[in-house]
C-alpha cells in the first residue's frame, strides 16, 4: 500500500449556483454558503498533519463574463470574507496569500487583499491561497515575459517555476466539486503530476468528512511520476 504524503492541495470550488437553484434560491446565496465552506475546509487543512498549502480557485479571468450584478456581488462577498476571516487566520495560524491579477479589482478591495496578506505574513501553520482573477495560461505567459525582460535568452523549467506567481511545491492533489471533470485553466504548470479527484458534491455541501475520505483515497494511490 502506498503512503503518499499530501503537502499541497488544490480545489476548484464548483456548484454554488446550482446549489442555490436546486433550492429555489438566487445564485448569491449559493456563493455565501460556499464562502462558509471555504472556512471549514481551510481550518480542516490547518489541523491536518501534513498539508502545508491549500489553494482555492475563487475567481477566474473568465468569470468576468458572468452577469454584472453577480460579479459585483462576488467582489463585495470577497471583501466581507477577508474582513471576517482575519480572526480565523490568526486563531489558526494561517497565512493568507492571493494569486492572480488583482489590479483589475477596485482599489479598496486590492487594499483589503494586501492588508490581509501583510497581517498574516508570519503565520506558519498553513498557507491558504485564493486564486483571484486568475488564469494559468496568463500566469505562464507573464512568467516567460518576465524572464525575457530580465535578459534570459534560454530558460529552464526551474526558471519558469520561480517566475510564476505560485513558487510553491507542486500540487499533490486537485479536487473539483459538482461533477464537472476538467481543470479550467487552473495551475496548469503546477498540476503536471497531481492526482485528480472529481466529486459530484456541490461545493456548498462539501464537508471536511468527505475531504478526509478523499485524502484516504489519495494515500492509497500509486504515484509514478512518469516511472513504473
Amino acid at each position: 500500500m502506498s503512503t503518499n504524503t499530501i503537502k499541497h492541495l488544490a480545489i476548484i470550488m464548483d456548484g454554488n449556483g446550482r446549489w442555490a437553484k436546486e433550492r429555489g434560491l438566487k445564485r448569491p446565496k449559493g456563493h455565501e454558503v460556499g464562502a462558509e465552506t471555504i472556512r471549514d475546509i481551510t481550518t480542516y487543512c490547518a489541523a491536518h498533519k501534513t498539508i502545508e498549502t491549500a489553494t482555492f480557485y475563487a475567481f477566474s479571468t473568465e468569470n468576468w463574463k458572468r452577469p454584472k450584478l453577480e460579479v459585483e456581488f462576488l467582489m463585495k462577498l470577497l471583501d466581507r470574507y477577508l474582513k471576517k476571516e482575519l480572526k480565523t487566520y490568526q486563531e489558526h495560524n494561517i497565512r493568507f496569500q492571493a494569486i492572480g491579477y488583482i489590479g483589475d479589482f477596485a482599489n479598496a478591495l486590492q487594499q483589503r487583499i494586501r492588508d490581509t496578506e501583510y497581517l498574516t505574513r508570519n503565520n506558519t501553520n498553513l498557507t491558504q491561497i485564493l486564486a483571484l482573477n486568475y488564469g494559468s495560461r496568463a500566469e505562464i505567459t507573464s512568467a516567460v515575459n518576465t524572464l525575457i525582460k530580465k535578459g534570459y535568452t534560454s530558460v529552464t523549467q526551474e526558471d519558469i517555476s520561480k517566475a510564476l506567481q505560485t513558487p510553491y511545491t507542486d500540487i499533490d492533489m486537485l479536487i473539483r466539486t459538482s461533477g464537472e471533470e476538467r481543470i479550467s485553466n487552473f495551475l496548469l504548470w503546477q498540476l503536471s503530476y497531481a492526482e485528480l479527484y472529481f466529486t459530484k458534491t456541490l461545493w456548498p455541501d462539501f464537508t471536511s468528512e468527505e475531504l478526509d475520505s478523499i485524502l484516504t483515497n489519495f494515500a492509497q494511490r500509486h504515484r509514478r511520476f512518469g516511472g513504473l
